[in-house]
């Protein structure tokens, strides 16, 4: 099969398009022939490489996929040939105390696709029947790879973790990536008020197109959370989603007394300083959340399929151009979800 692998960290000139095995199914395993894999900052990440991350070498970065159903291990009778489906990136053991309780996302051996095991840049797969949604025969790969993890993220994060209600304000901290262009139309199919603060009147323009309420322009407004405090008549919002890191201080200030900080990453820096009175003062939450479970994972899918919650994709590569791909994305030129085509 064709395949985007490094042998070595570094930057995109480690990519190569080269051959690769093409991996059989062991028992409970279906073959899957990719159509579409979609781009994450963890990829990059993963390709830099950081201390104490250990992988099998030569690496194939993705976790979002969609494709058909080529190949059946043994005993498998959910599945079929010619089945189309869309892959859960969060990967349990199916067999720790977690995922016996169905907490799979917190499982003691847990991984996620592309990150400590090879991923979805390449023309098969092989996965557990778990981590398959089937689709309907009709409906687009590319957005189901669209959709797969951002929205399973922050589906999890909001709505299970965070509890977010109709009627609240939540502030999203960035217009462009993919879970923050989720999290706008998860927020609003929750019935909440959102206000997105965005890098620049293009993106935030286009946060709008899919529901922002209040749009504040970062690049203009240094301190946003005094424009967020003011945008709420001083009262401040009930749930900032902040997946930066470096910008916890700035949302801790913008929520009201008893809000709660939610987030799923830190494409800013994992540490930075914060002001602890802002914490307890203000009796906040800061709530962490990765992944989703499978279940959740299903709940969200289901909603995509149905068109409640719609991907949105902003530019397509061949697989071969994965570097390209990554630099737009590392560059922050996107809006919503890179993906790339496996004709």
């Amino acid at each position: 099969m064709k395949a985007v692998v490094f042998h070595q960290h570094g930057g995109p000139e480690v990519l190569q398009y080269t051959d690769f095995p093409t991996p059989q199914p062991k028992a409970g395993e279906v073959l899957i022939r990719l159509r579409a894999a979609a781009l994450n900052r963890m990829d990059v990440m993963v390709r830099n490489g950081w201390p104490g991350l250990k992988l099998e070498l030569p690496h194939i970065n993705g976790a979002d996929g969609s494709g058909e159903v080529t190949g059946l291990g043994e005993g498998i009778t959910e599945f079929n040939i010619g089945d189309r489906v869309a892959i859960n990136a969060n990967i349990g053991c199916g067999q720790c105390e977690f995922c016996q309780n169905k907490q799979d996302n917190m499982c003691r051996n847990w991984h996620l696709l592309g990150e400590t095991i090879r991923g979805t840049y390449a023309e098969y797969i092989c996965l557990p029947i778990r981590q398959l949604y089937k689709l309907p025969q009709d409906f687009d790969f590319h957005r189901s790879a669209a959709a797969a993890l951002v929205y399973q993220t922050a589906w999890h994060s909001m709505v299970k973790r965070g509890g977010v209600q109709a009627g609240e304000t939540v502030a999203i901290v960035g217009a462009g990536g993919g879970v923050n262009s989720a999290s706008i139309q998860v927020a609003k199919y929750l019935g909440a008020h959102v206000i997105v603060i965005g890098s620049s009147a293009k993106k935030l323009k286009e946060a709008e197109s899919l529901g922002a309420d209040v749009s504040i322009d970062r690049s203009k407004e240094e301190d946003w959370s005094k424009a967020v405090f003011l945008a709420t008549e001083k009262r401040g919002v009930d749930v900032v989603v902040d997946n930066v890191g470096t910008t916890f201080p700035l949302s801790l200030r913008a929520l009201r007394k008893g809000g709660r900080l939610l987030t799923v990453g830190n494409s800013g820096s994992p540490r930075f300083e914060i002001d602890n009175r802002f914490i307890f003062a203000k009796h906040l939450s800061i709530i962490g959340s990765t992944m989703s479970t499978i279940s959740d994972f299903v709940e969200v899918m289901d909603l995509i399929v149905a068109g409640k919650l719609k991907p949105v994709i902003d530019k397509t590569f061949p697989l071969k151009e994965a570097a390209a791909a990554q630099e737009r994305l590392w560059r922050g030129e996107n809006f919503g979800k890179i993906i790339l085509d496996i004709p």
